[in-house]
């Protein structure tokens, strides 16, 4: 996007840090929108807040979606709900009809057709921060991807903050007001643990694939007698195992994780659900175990014969979609809870088995009297 979309902002010195007066209920009147913002393409902007996936920009459809984003705003006595028209942010308020408010070109505009912000269950974690003449905290909320807008607000109300310009913008009874100093809206990054609950499996909706049988591991025996010896070969393999439930988001490194639900027994014949048990990730929603297989069997070795015996097992591997409650406590000791959608991956090994290879004479043995 341009940096011309915004040259239409003037600083004007009489607007800066003007005290605006008390709110009336003054009525839509005049342009609901700039001509060059009319003409502005759309930016998208469902995904640009990453793996924070509850935070997002939601049109409006006529009423307040869950976690619509909103202050209080003592100022004006009311709570106010950040929106945004184009890359514009601004704010709704349901008294003053529907519209999205927002500052542009010296002006303070309404549009009828905006964006809601949403943090649906109010599952992220935002927060206030101070900040001053344009600058902008790490990780704050943008209103477009690769555009330097920002969702800001005063004691005033909200608006928008532009590092282009080192202001935050009011949008105020039809005039724009400019500040520098402000707060910023951005997302707490820091540390959390999660914990996953609830899990309900879609059995229904499995999908199994078998892998071919693999060698774990060889043994062999050779027997340099003249006679037939018997024995006993043990063998056994020990090997790591991933389960891995899928959130539809990505963990941070360092949080330790758990989950409480019951865990699938992947066989030939379809999925069992056993016991329900808490298990503590290994990393971020993926349990590792270490699991130990072992078989014997009884060999015959003629005289003058090696033979050798394979542990052979087949890995099954399932994917289940599930849906489980999400929770996640916070450095300031808050937890929140969300409906998360996800899929169980898991590999187990089954059929392992012993097979006997045929014997084979040993290469120059001594012959037998």
């Amino acid at each position: 996007l341009s940096l011309s979309v915004w040259s239409l902002h003037v600083l004007r010195v009489s607007a800066w840090g003007r005290v605006p007066e008390p709110p009336g209920n003054k009525m839509v009147s005049g342009p609901l929108t700039p001509a060059d913002l009319e003409r502005q393409h759309d930016l998208p902007s469902s995904f640009i807040f990453g793996d924070n996936v509850n935070l997002q920009w939601l049109t409006w459809d006529g009423s307040l979606p869950n976690g619509a984003v909103s202050i209080y705003n003592g100022y004006t006595k009311r709570t106010d709900y950040v929106c945004k028209y184009k890359c514009e942010a601004g704010f709704y308020n349901p008294s003053l009809g529907p519209y999205c408010r927002y500052p542009y070109g010296d002006r303070e505009y309404y549009a009828p057709e905006f964006e809601i912000l949403t943090n649906k269950d109010n599952f992220e974690f935002l927060e206030w921060k101070e900040d001053s003449y344009g600058s902008v905290p790490q990780h704050s909320v943008r209103t477009c991807a690769g555009v330097d807008i920002y969702v800001g607000k005063n004691k005033y109300g909200l608006g928008k903050v532009v590092p282009q310009f080192e202001a935050f913008f009011l949008p105020w009874e039809g005039d724009e007001y400019w500040y520098k100093n402000y707060q910023v809206l951005a997302i707490n990054r820091d540390t959390y643990t999660q914990h996953i609950s609830d899990v309900k499996y879609g059995i229904d909706e499995v999908t199994i694939f078998q892998y071919p049988p693999e060698t774990m591991r060889i043994s062999g025996i050779t027997n340099n007698e003249c006679q037939t010896v018997v024995k006993t070969v043990t063998i056994s393999k020990s090997s790591e195992v991933e389960t891995t439930w899928n959130i539809g988001r990505a963990t941070m490194l360092g949080v330790t994780g758990s989950i409480t639900a019951k865990i699938p027994f992947i066989g030939s014949g379809g999925i069992e659900l056993g016991a329900e048990k808490t298990l503590q990730f290994s990393r971020g929603t993926t349990v590792i175990e270490t699991l130990t297989h072992s078989v014997s069997v009884e060999l015959t070795v003629p005289p003058n014969h090696s033979c050798k015996v394979r542990m052979e097992g087949r890995k099954i591997k399932a994917d289940i979609p599930y849906t489980a409650r999400l929770s996640r406590t916070y450095h300031n000791g808050e937890t929140q809870w969300t409906t998360i959608t996800g899929t169980y991956d898991g590999v187990q090994i089954g059929e392992v088995r012993a097979v006997v290879d045929r014997c084979e004479p040993v290469i120059d043995a001594k012959p037998c009297p």
